[in-house]
């Protein structure tokens, strides 16, 4: 075949045109079909066919689980954290209509780790000289420039990682900033800042908060006397005593 002959897509068979294909480990795939990956894919060229029609098949599936995803909490300005607290689940997108969009849908459960990467970056400031050169200051000026990344890395079969930038533009402070010292932290930086923290904390907490609910409902469980019945019993699901149904605690 010839670098320019037609080529149609191997999911949904329409023509691609001469800058629409996104080439597949073993096939083509139009740039309709690549848009309704998750944006959290990066996979696509060492995928296979198949392996492209069944994530597919799950993003459709996804689409059932925006529908009944209830966001009751919001982190987040641009590129945002919502959380289902009621469902424990979440997503992360900076569309404003999720049924449009389709953000994976997760649990808590799967989040294995959550974490705020401040990204600097030090320019030198200059000043032009009297033969309208561009000289150092002395002693040398510099700006220092910040971003916000949060990485979310969760365990999913499409993707591992989830990474955003929290802010839309560079932070830029005229001396270094550290991170160690929170009250030396500029405003703007100060507010990304708390805002990464959140929710690295949110989810940390969400996350360690099932496993403690795993932890323990996976504990042997201890008999004890009831103090009204005064039988020896084992707790229920809601404590109480499984013959007269007294509380325990």
């Amino acid at each position: 075949m010839g670098l320019f002959d037609k080529k149609y897509c191997d999911i949904c068979g329409a023509k691609i045109g001469l800058l629409g294909n996104r080439k597949l480990e073993d096939g083509n795939l139009c740039k309709d079909c690549a848009a309704k990956l998750s944006p959290f894919f990066s996979e696509r060229r060492a995928s296979t066919v198949n392996e492209i029609r069944e994530q597919l098949s799950y993003r459709e599936a996804n689409r059932e689980e925006v529908a009944r995803f209830h966001a009751t909490r919001s982190l987040g300005r641009n590129t945002k954290v919502l959380l289902d607290e009621d469902a424990r689940r979440f997503v992360v997108t900076s569309a404003r209509d999720l049924v449009q969009a389709n953000p994976d849908v997760l649990d808590y459960s799967q989040v294995t780790g959550v974490e705020l990467d401040i990204n600097e970056n030090k320019s030198e400031q200059k000043v032009k000289n009297a033969q309208g050169q561009m000289v150092s200051y002395v002693p040398p000026r510099y700006e220092y420039s910040y971003d916000f990344n949060m990485v979310i890395r969760v365990n999913h079969p499409y993707f591992d990682t989830i990474r955003f930038r929290l802010n839309s533009s560079s932070v830029k402070t005229p001396r270094m900033v550290s991170s160690n010292v929170v009250g030396m932290m500029p405003q703007e930086y100060r507010e990304y800042y708390d805002i990464g923290k959140d929710i690295e904390a949110t989810l940390t907490s969400a996350r360690q908060e099932i496993r403690d609910e795993v932890k323990a409902a996976a504990a042997p469980k201890i008999a004890v006397k009831c103090p009204h019945c005064g039988a020896s019993t084992i707790p229920d699901a809601s404590g109480c005593c499984e013959y007269c149904g007294g509380p325990l605690a």
